[in-house]
């Protein structure tokens, strides 16, 4: 197996990192987060002409067609950059579940969110959305959003969704691969939030100094950050992994081992970065709390810990005969 990005993958990877900077970087986040989605808008329209919103979409319904290995090298940058919209709904749980002119129509850039009865109760960013479904039992409905309701993370804004309108029959199956994808693509978000924690912390490192000398020298920080270092470089090969393991046997088990991995990974690099940062870091007007928010967000978004931890046991644990 191939655990690193092909070469047409990172150069995917390097056209979205130009196209976050060039639109403002972290200030987009931070728009977002204050209540200004204009900037974010104007980004999700340049990657739908990038075709990143159809990655998931074959290329007979006018989407890119991708693969699951493309999906985690997006989604590890839009983390890194703290991108806000509903992406993951978009590009990873939401294609598979929907009609083929919503598939093509989310492909061409349409904005699309979703709750999921008992996994995601709600749906985030429901008012900039123009699909919204609600997958309850074994059928998909149209959603209506309720009151906002309060999310960690400044850039989630989360609303409980109600169905409206005729429902359609998911066919069997389909909604646990959705989910797994889901998860996946939470992980590789996580991953990405991560690195950038990381190498936030390591560049104040430098320039905060202590008793006259950057707290970048002494060795106890340097253990910290070495951990969250080990930490993400372990979580990405088990992302990698169930990337590649799709459809196989142990899939669950192998989504599962990643989200939980690169949930704990990511809430590491938050707890470092914001020890490092000081009180500075809790401040609203920091762009640090843009991830410090994600890291909880996503670790319990799509599974929580104790769901994936469960599902991983009840795979390797002898079953009781």
């Amino acid at each position: 197996m191939r655990f690193l990005p092909t070469e047409e993958q990172t150069a995917f990877a390097e056209a979205i990192d130009e196209i976050v900077e060039g639109a403002g970087g972290a200030d987009v986040a931070r728009a977002w987060a204050d209540g200004d989605t204009a900037p974010g808008l104007a980004l999700w329209a340049q990657f739908a002409e990038l075709g990143l919103l159809g990655l998931r979409v074959s290329e007979e319904a006018g989407g890119f067609g991708g693969t699951l290995g493309d999906l985690v090298v997006v989604f590890e940058r839009l983390g890194y950059h703290g991108v806000p919209g509903p992406y993951l709904e978009t590009v990873a749980l939401l294609p598979s579940l929907v009609d083929d002119g919503t598939r093509q129509a989310l492909a061409a850039g349409a904005i699309a969110t979703a709750a999921v009865d008992g996994v995601a109760p709600a749906a985030v960013d429901a008012a900039v959305a123009t699909h919204r479904y609600l997958v309850r039992g074994d059928a998909l409905h149209e959603g209506e959003p309720g009151a906002e309701l309060t999310s960690v993370a400044p850039t989630r804004r989360l609303a409980r969704l109600s169905p409206t309108g005729a429902s359609t029959p998911l066919v069997p199956g389909a909604l646990d691969a959705a989910l797994n994808e889901a998860a996946l693509a939470a992980a590789a978000l996580l991953v990405g939030a991560g690195e950038r924690l990381l190498a936030e912390a390591v560049s104040y490192a430098k320039v905060r100094e202590q008793f006259g000398r950057p707290i970048g020298e002494f060795q106890a920080l340097k253990h910290q950050l070495a951990d969250v270092r080990i930490a993400l470089s372990f979580a990405r090969p088990l992302v990698w992994n169930a990337a590649l393991r799709a459809d196989e046997p142990d899939e669950d088990r192998a989504v599962s081992a990643a989200k939980v991995a690169a949930g704990d990974a990511a809430l590491r690099a938050a707890r470092t970065s914001l020890q490092v940062h000081g009180a500075i870091g809790y401040t609203a007007e920091h762009t640090l709390r843009i991830w410090l928010g994600l890291a909880p967000a996503l670790s319990a978004a799509w599974g929580t810990p104790d769901f994936h931890r469960a599902r991983i046991a009840r795979d390797i644990l002898p079953k009781e005969r």
